[in-house]
């Protein structure tokens, strides 16, 4: 078999890519080692970008997303016993966000691609890279794939980044002494916005996916069990953090699916070797405080999808040579606009009075100055995309 461009992951990064591609005349298939079913339903983030949305407008895949997506002009920082709205509609006019489930964004670019005749194999779990450095291909259950480029969107877990040789990357990481309890539950959400609380007991937040079912997130200890964490310890903890403003009340329902989540930050550099391209988790990942890790993915595939046209259309190799580089300094920003945002929400060491004084000094300065409150709404909606 040959393909122009070989993916390995069917995430949204690898998924999304193959159909910007698709829509440039580039062909491509798409590895995927899990099942469809299972891609389809993998709760994840939920957050999107103005830019993210765009794109996938744009692109031909954003008719359920608008009309399904909920879109959301401000967030709430909650903390000191009130809340403090960041509006959007008056920092950042123009741009917003969507809460949208990644699996959704998944399910439509799935069913874009099947539509449009695209190549993309489940349930292969032995695929192997070879020669990145001349003629790149992929082997899988006996099969030979060669391509011209192998992109790699198989998450922070995957193959691709393991297959550069030692020496070549440098990676820069941060693990936090926290995780985040994640429920989704069958209950309309108790705030039409996102509520970002930050008190004593610890972090809190409260979103939603739709009209009737809400998502939410508690910090736990990096080594939180999940049965020692029943419904009811749940909610109570979710009311205490959540329940700190006069005239609030949280709803409670039927919890139909939780998880624990390790809170990293991870960027590995640069992002290619030879014929192979790292795009989304594969290259880098961020705590979830700042909702950036699929919108970083959607930025990495953009990126690539130019530089793989141009490269296709006439042989130029400028705009792949600089890949790496273009991508991290968004990478980069995302990197530090995530950790500012877990630092300052979050509580750390029980005994750093200090730390916490820092904390509730910072968030008295994004809630009352215009131009501390502008720079968190710019980066949380996203920053423009370059030409």
């Amino acid at each position: 078999m040959r393909t122009q461009v070989g993916i390995i992951g069917a995430g949204p990064a690898g998924l999304l890519l193959s159909h910007l591609l698709h829509l440039r005349g580039i062909s491509s298939v798409v590895l995927e080692r899990r099942s469809r079913a299972y891609v389809e339903q993998r709760v994840r983030a939920g957050v999107l970008e103005q830019g993210t949305v765009d794109t996938l407008i744009a692109s031909g895949v954003g008719d359920r997303l608008q009309r399904e997506g909920l879109l959301h002009h401000g967030i709430e920082l909650r903390y000191g016993g009130a809340g403090h709205r960041i509006a959007f509609e008056k920092l950042v006019p123009g741009r917003a966000i969507t809460v949208y489930g990644q699996q959704e964004v998944v399910k439509d670019l799935i069913a874009a691609r099947l539509a449009a005749g695209g190549d993309i194999r489940f349930e292969i779990d032995d695929v192997a890279v070879h020669s990145l450095e001349n003629d790149p291909y992929l082997t899988f259950g006996g099969e030979r794939l060669d391509c011209d480029v192998i992109a790699g969107c198989d998450g922070f877990h995957g193959i691709s980044r393991p297959t550069i040789p030692d020496g070549v990357l440098t990676t820069y990481e941060r693990d936090y002494p926290f995780a985040w309890l994640g429920i989704l539950a069958r209950v309309a959400p108790s705030s039409e916005e996102l509520i970002y609380a930050r008190n004593e007991r610890g972090f809190a937040l409260h979103s939603m996916r739709s009209p009737v079912i809400s998502r939410f997130y508690l910090q736990v200890p990096p080594d939180a069990e999940l049965g020692d964490w029943p419904d009811e310890r749940i909610w109570a903890e979710l009311a205490a953090r959540l329940e700190t403003v006069p005239g609030f009340t949280l709803s409670t329902g039927e919890i139909i699916e939780r998880g624990v989540t390790p809170m990293r930050s991870f960027v590995a550099e640069p992002m290619q070797y030879g014929r192979l391209y790292l795009a989304g988790d594969a290259a880098h990942i961020v705590p979830p405080t700042g909702a950036k890790g699929l919108n970083l993915a959607v930025a990495d595939v953009r990126v690539l999808t130019e530089a793989l046209a141009a490269y296709f259309a006439d042989g130029s190799a400028a705009a792949l040579d600089a890949y790496s580089e273009t991508c991290l300094t968004r990478v980069w920003r995302a990197q530090h606009f995530s950790w500012w945002m877990t630092t300052l929400l979050h509580t750390f060491d029980s005994d750093d009075a200090y730390g916490r004084k820092l904390q509730t000094s910072y968030l008295d300065y994004v809630t009352t100055s215009e131009a501390a409150a502008t720079t968190l709404a710019e980066n949380y909606v996203g920053l423009p995309f370059s030409a």
